[in-house]
């Protein structure tokens, strides 16, 4: 039988990198669109130059891949309402055109600050952002394809952390990429809870169910579960017990972020998301547990620990 391959949309990021490497693991053929071929050193991976927003590029790279991973986003959270939609559309294309299942990497977003503390599968997307009216559509797009044939898989987590930065909290909040931290900057309301996933968990929680195809739905979807942060002191604690002397940990300075949001984009897109730190949001994983037995999980001193030491803060 011949080994699978996937293409990855995003493969220089974050989440598509560590896809990349955990679908390597487990032998599949792994292609991967960039824009530039200097953009990743991963070895054994295919590149094709190219761009996400421009359709021959998807189609072309797209030949012959039974999943299609859709880990592209717009860098420094610019131009969401322009690059999003038409990026998956383009993938849907590619997805119809080759028989490839979509993974989408979802996020909480999806979920306004009027959404339950606990969030399932099946609780009612009703966004109160504009990142999260544009996730909505996006996952919109994707329902309505899988009508048309087109197979899809939506694994949504919470915020992301991991060795590589990227558009997260933990690295252009809490702490400051390529410098010792000396200061963490908690962004948590005290005794609020929060979701966490480590990036690494979530890949081969992603290739664990694409392993399963067989058992999949046409359109499913499964919440990652990931490190809940029970009082949102769990993650600065995390960090200051992976230094050889504390860091202070300080209140995150929303309004700094409020002052400076006109003129400074990644303030306005973490002000927008500041819900998220003012009221417990959980995401419900009982789904996944059943599907796969249990959900690959670091131990959270340990995964803080890689993801300093690929920032360069240790």
């Amino acid at each position: 039988m011949k080994n699978k391959t996937a293409l990855i949309l995003g493969i220089s990021g974050g989440i598509g990198g560590e896809i990349a490497k955990a679908l390597l693991a487990q032998g599949w053929n792994v292609k991967g669109l960039v824009r530039n071929q200097n953009e990743t050193k991963l070895p054994h991976i295919q590149l094709i130059q190219g761009d996400a927003l421009n359709i021959d590029d998807v189609l072309n790279a797209a030949q012959g891949t039974d999943v299609i991973v859709h880990a592209v986003n717009p860098p420094g959270y610019k131009n969401w309402n322009l690059l999003v939609l038409p990026m998956i559309e383009n993938t849907i294309a590619a997805a119809k055109a080759t028989g490839a299942r979509i993974l989408l990497p979802g996020t909480i977003y999806n979920y306004g600050d009027g959404s339950p503390a606990v969030i399932t599968e099946s609780t009612p997307q009703q966004p109160s952002t504009r990142k999260g009216l544009i996730r909505k559509e996006l996952e919109s797009k994707l329902l309505q394809a899988s009508h048309s044939g087109v197979r899809v898989l939506i694994v949504r987590c919470g915020d992301f952390y991991g060795p590589k930065p990227g558009n997260n909290w933990f690295s252009q909040g809490m702490v400051k990429p390529n410098k010792p931290v000396s200061v963490i900057s908690n962004p948590a309301k005290k005794g609020v809870g929060h979701s966490w996933a480590y990036l690494p968990d979530v890949a081969k929680t992603m290739v664990q169910l694409l392993q399963e195809e067989h058992r999949l739905q046409p359109f499913d979807v499964f919440n990652f579960g990931g490190n809940w942060d029970h009082d949102g002191l769990q993650m600065a604690q995390a960090i200051n017990a992976n230094l050889k002397v504390a860091a202070r940990v300080v209140n995150a300075p929303w309004f700094l972020f409020k002052l400076l949001s006109p003129f400074v984009v990644v303030f306005r897109e973490l002000l927008e998301m500041k819900y998220l730190w003012m009221k417990p949001y959980r995401l419900d994983n009982s789904k996944l547990i059943r599907f796969l037995g249990k959900e690959p999980s670091t131990p959270l001193k340990e995964a803080v620990r890689e993801t300093l030491m690929g920032l360069n803060c240790l």
